[in-house]
């Protein structure tokens, strides 16, 4: 069992950072960067259906899937200080589109081994009428 009792809980800076690691690793086509942030249990709940960690890795194998993305709104859900829930909108653009889609995403950050891993992300397509 870890020892939390002394851990504070991270900031939303903190979190928000290793987010846009993940979006980082999307628009660089990094896969071994996206691989490395997401635990090996991670689950995606998307508009296309449910992903594993190979699957959202797997996104990489042609190219890049975004070209540029800004993050707003974001708020943190302590749920111990071991595991949060960070929630947001996302703009972005993927490759050859000149629109931008938005997203409402929520990403659960927990910390193994005193390591923070998203284990699980759930992605909201928001209306732009």
């Amino acid at each position: 069992m870890q020892d939390t009792e002394n851990k504070p809980a991270p900031s939303l800076d903190q979190i928000l950072s290793l987010e846009k690691q993940v979006w980082s690793a999307l628009v660089e086509g990094n896969a071994e960067a996206d691989r490395a942030l997401l635990s090996p249990d991670f689950l995606g709940v998307y508009p296309s259906g449910f992903a594993n960690r190979d699957d959202h890795v797997g996104q990489f194998a042609d190219a890049p899937t975004m070209t540029q993305f800004e993050l707003s709104d974001t708020r943190l859900r302590v749920l111990s200080a071991d595991v949060v829930l960070l929630s947001y909108r996302a703009d972005y653009r993927r490759p050859d589109a000149e629109e931008w889609e938005v997203m409402l995403i929520s990403s659960l950050w927990e910390r193994r081994h005193d390591v923070w891993i998203n284990s699980f992300s759930q992605d909201t397509p928001l209306d732009q009428e």
